[in-house]
């Protein structure tokens, strides 16, 4: 697509062509969820690779804790991580930097109940199998509502599933409830009941969204590329930002984001709407990455260091989150 091989960089170095195309474009592998949102549009067109000059390789990952692995062993340098996974990942010391929040979660993560599992609130989960990615958002929104309601996790049994288990795990009534993300919750849905969403457990002290983070030396050596990233990014959200309402389920739009994660397209508006997207000039700004943010990843660590998920807190979050960037992108 974009690789450019030995034969033209010679040619280029007797001028025959211009040096322009002697740069090589290497592969690069990109992690994310395939979760229905904006950006979806763009991930079987050549828009990233030519922003970013790479080759653009997509590799979807289950969970945060996968992701974690995949980049402290350097294998993927740029994905998508959730505000907890990113808590763990900062704390224990890997090497990457936020630098663009995704998608700020509302009811895209829930808690569902299994039709017929005698759940009706928080309260009935005492005694119930709940499954959740372990290390994901929806693992801190649910511990985090558990805390809320005063219930021990000893009082239930946590099953930590991948999002693919959860749905077999559901359909052979293994489960009796799930706080989980879509595609699949829409899945849960046909069957079960939506007891809460993340929106309830933020306003109770436990806010989660869905970031981008980068390796920071490849940040350092790649600016262009990360700007480049943020970008395409950016315009795919500032489209449905805009024009929301004419995101239906037989608009071109959502059709792309059905084929290319696997989500029913009637679905799809409704699975969007559970988000909040952020323009990059809102981002920037101190409510989130350019100031709210560090302190409440703080709290979070603080949270996950409480539950047992991690050893210790560092002291200021800062030095994890760069905005240069959204800066870059922006033309600051």
């Amino acid at each position: 697509m974009f690789k450019k091989t030995a034969r033209y960089a010679t040619l280029a170095l007797i001028g025959l062509l211009p040096m322009a195309t002697t740069a090589s474009a290497e592969t690069l592998i990109i992690g994310n969820f395939g979760t229905p949102i904006p950006m979806m549009t763009k991930v079987k067109t050549e828009d990233y690779a030519k922003a970013m000059g790479y080759d653009v390789e997509w590799r979807k990952f289950a969970s945060g804790t996968d992701v974690i692995a995949a980049m402290a062993s350097g294998d993927v340098k740029l994905a998508a991580l959730g505000s907890s996974p990113f808590a763990i990942a900062a704390s224990q010391g890997v090497p990457i930097k936020l630098f663009m929040i995704g998608d700020v979660i509302g009811q895209a993560e829930s808690l569902i109940a299994h039709d017929g599992s005698g759940i009706s609130s928080l309260a009935d989960l005492k005694g119930k199998r709940v499954a959740v990615p372990v290390g994901s958002t929806a693992h801190f929104s649910l511990t985090g509502a558990l805390k809320h309601e005063g219930i021990s996790e000893s009082d239930l049994t946590i099953l930590s599933m991948s999002p693919d288990q959860i749905a077999a795990a559901w359909e052979q009534n293994a489960i009796d409830a799930a706080w989980i993300w879509d595609p699949v919750q829409s899945q849960l849905l046909k069957s079960g009941t939506r007891i809460m969403g993340a929106d309830e457990t933020a306003k109770w002290g436990y806010p989660t969204f869905d970031g981008w983070v980068v390796n920071s030396q490849w940040a350092e050596e790649n600016p262009e590329a990360v700007a480049g990233f943020v970008k395409v990014t950016a315009e795919a959200d500032a489209a449905y930002i805009d024009n929301k309402d004419a995101w239906t389920a037989d608009s071109d739009e959502v059709k792309e984001i059905a084929t290319n994660t696997g989500a029913d397209a009637a679905q799809v508006p409704g699975i969007l709407g559970g988000y909040t997207f952020l323009k990059p000039a809102d981002q920037v700004g101190a409510d989130w990455l350019g100031g709210a943010m560090a302190p409440a990843i703080k709290s979070t660590a603080e949270f996950l260091k409480e539950a047992g998920r991690i050893d210790s807190v560092a002291d200021d979050y800062s030095q994890f989150i760069t905005l240069k960037p959204l800066q870059d992108a922006m033309g600051e």
